[in-house]
């Protein structure tokens, strides 16, 4: 289970370097483009906004792997080894449940919805289904994340 999980976060963070990589370029191709050409291209705030969700989502994935995010531990901090150890997997249940809640059923029911109705973005006509899948894949990979934390706590 913890090899899988090292070799998600490999992917993930190789992932995450693209996706920025193509987001710097995406974003000095719209500056040179407006400032230097005199006509921005069409294309380039859209795939920008695109490309900040996907990072967005998926640091946030990534970064619970590495238990990185910002957390109030005042508590835990004061707590005994055996009542820190209880807190940890009470807050992993509930942020367990909000992934499954919010990321995974909302986000499944956004992507499925999307996709019924063909939705497709303005400027590069892409079916909106595809940016928002990456909301139930980043919830299930938190889960994921969360679950491997309270089993190998």
């Amino acid at each position: 289970m913890i090899g899988f999980k090292n070799i998600l976060e490999n992917i993930l963070a190789r992932l995450l370097v693209v996706l920025m990589s193509l987001m710097v370029l995406n974003v000095l191709w719209q500056v040179f483009s407006r400032y230097v050409m005199g006509e921005p291209s069409p294309f380039t705030d859209e795939l920008a906004r695109f490309l900040m969700i996907w990072l967005g989502l998926l640091g946030a994935a990534y970064v619970s792997a590495k238990n990185g995010h910002v957390a109030i531990d005042v508590l835990v901090k004061r707590a005994n080894a055996k009542n820190q150890r209880l807190l940890k997997r009470v807050v992993s249940g509930f942020i367990i449940l909000f992934c499954l809640a919010s990321m995974v059923t909302g986000g499944g029911w956004l992507v499925y919805t999307t996709y019924e109705l063909k939705q497709l973005s303005p400027a590069l006509g892409l079916p909106l289904a595809y940016v928002y899948i990456v909301i139930p894949l980043s919830g299930l990979i938190v889960v994921y994340n969360k679950v491997v934390e309270i089993l190998t706590d």
